[in-house]
């Protein structure tokens, strides 16, 4: 991108024209008891060689996958993506196009949103797929809140306890003003417990908010539980993760009514949290409800195919009261990119993805849980991720001291889970070899209380 100085003349020129003398004239409205009334604190200025060197510095101070072995997970994940991901989203019609307000002139956008929608409708088996929302958190919120416009029961949502904990501050926060009753369900085996989710389907419930596999990797009897929620007369909303779709039954096909989740292991780097993608599909009786925009195909006044916005629920574009929802935007570039990705990977490269993580985590699991210094926290069916309990009760101090000898070795759960703050989460995707893992494996096998090695 080009860069153009703002000159002295040029600020002055400007100045005239809106009528203004000084630059100090467009504060005048402004109290002098709310100025700073002093310059600010801020280092010397630097020539452009002297502060590419800063800048360089900085960022070495900055690790990454890239030059760190990373088994990190808990909805951000070190997948491999494909060149053709990177080269299509670079491009200038997608890389800096926004919001198409005029629609019918952003044609190839529109048919990107399409393809995106089309695909993440396969994937999960619903009927119908919006255009992305902001990300994992967000998009669990909003299939919640759909869920007390459908089944217009106000009453009480139900949460497990083994979904993402930040998508589950997400919802708290979002419905501390409200009436409805947000009501979390245990799972002291790494699953939902299911006697405790019979005893709170009441007739005022609107959905229980299910992940599957759920945040410590474990599987959910998800028929067994889609049984009682419908049987209550409850929806189910699942937190999906797309790679395990290769291989799991598609949440449509169990009876799922709202789809959500994080699409960042759909063709996105890690980028230290963010920006990341919602996905949210859902069936096709509850479109009207769907928050958010959709892209539709149709016929122009020639006969020739194009692309419309179908169904546009944002309150930017039908009066407020009527919005299904205050978002407000998209990830239309993180949309693409997943569209990118799973255009290149198809129905085989999905699958061969999630046999991959599926295969090398089995390994990672058993090898580590043989160590003597760590256990298997849950014995239940995973999928890319699993728990760890440290014996030594020293779960922080071993991801230090990992970190400095350059892996990333999972995420301590005591920040979230106070009775799991010995245990660690450990994510296994298809990137990691043999050898990374039996790296970790040595790595730990020599680790005493502390970081003190055997060796030492």
């Amino acid at each position: 991108m080009a860069y153009l100085y703002n000159t002295p003349q040029d600020q002055q020129a400007m100045l005239e024209a809106i009528g203004c003398d000084s630059i100090d004239a467009l504060f005048d409205s402004i109290p002098e008891s709310l100025r700073l009334q002093r310059p600010l604190k801020l280092p010397a200025a630097m020539g452009e060689m002297e502060l590419t060197s800063h800048l360089a510095a900085l960022s070495e101070k900055n690790r990454s996958p890239a030059d760190t072995l990373c088994f990190l997970g808990g909805g951000s994940y070190d997948h491999f993506v494909p060149a053709v991901v990177d080269y299509v989203a670079s491009r200038g019609e997608f890389y800096t196009s926004y919001t198409p307000y005029q629609p019918e002139v952003s044609q190839g956008n529109l048919q990107a949103m399409f393809e995106y929608q089309t695909m993440i409708s396969e994937l999960t088996g619903m009927d119908v797929s919006n255009q992305s929302l902001y990300d994992g958190g967000s998009a669990a919120v909003e299939g919640v809140l759909m869920s007390l416009d459908v089944t217009r029961r106000r009453g009480r949502v139900l949460v497990a306890e083994s979904v993402h904990p930040e998508y589950r501050q997400v919802v708290d926060t979002y419905f501390a003003s409200l009436e409805t009753e947000v009501v979390t369900l245990p799972c002291p085996a790494g699953t939902l417990d299911l006697s405790a989710l019979e005893a709170q389907l009441t007739d005022d419930t609107a959905c229980l908010l299910l992940q599957h596999p759920n945040f410590f990797g474990c599987l959910e009897e998800v028929h067994e539980i889609v049984d009682k929620v419908h049987a209550a007369g409850s929806l189910l909303v699942t937190v999906i993760d797309p790679v395990s779709l290769g291989l799991l039954e598609r949440p449509g096909d169990y009876g799922a009514d709202v789809v959500v989740g994080e699409g960042q292991s759909l063709g996105t780097p890690m980028q230290y949290g963010g920006p990341y993608l919602g996905l949210m599909a859902c069936r096709e009786k509850f479109v009207r409800r769907l928050p958010g925009r959709i892209a539709g195909e149709t016929r122009d006044r020639r006969g020739k195919r194009c692309w419309v916005l179908t169904l546009q629920t944002r309150e930017q574009h039908i009066r407020r009261d009527k919005a299904t929802s205050n978002i407000c935007t998209n990830q239309g570039l993180f949309a693409l990119r997943a569209s990118v990705y799973l255009a290149a990977m198809g129905p085989q490269g999905m699958r061969e993805v999630a046999e991959l993580c599926l295969q090398k985590t089995a390994y990672a699991r058993q090898r580590l849980g043989d160590l003597e210094r760590l256990e298997i926290a849950f014995d239940r069916p995973v999928f890319k991720e699993f728990v760890l309990r440290d014996r030594e009760n020293a779960v922080e101090q071993l991801c230090a001291v990992a970190e400095e000898a350059g892996i990333f070795a999972g995420v301590p759960l005591g920040r979230w889970y106070p009775d799991l703050s010995d245990c660690l989460l450990v994510a296994v995707t298809e990137k990691r070899t043999r050898p990374e893992i039996e790296r970790l494996v040595d790595f730990v096998s020599v680790q005493a209380p502390c970081g003190v090695t055997h060796a030492e």
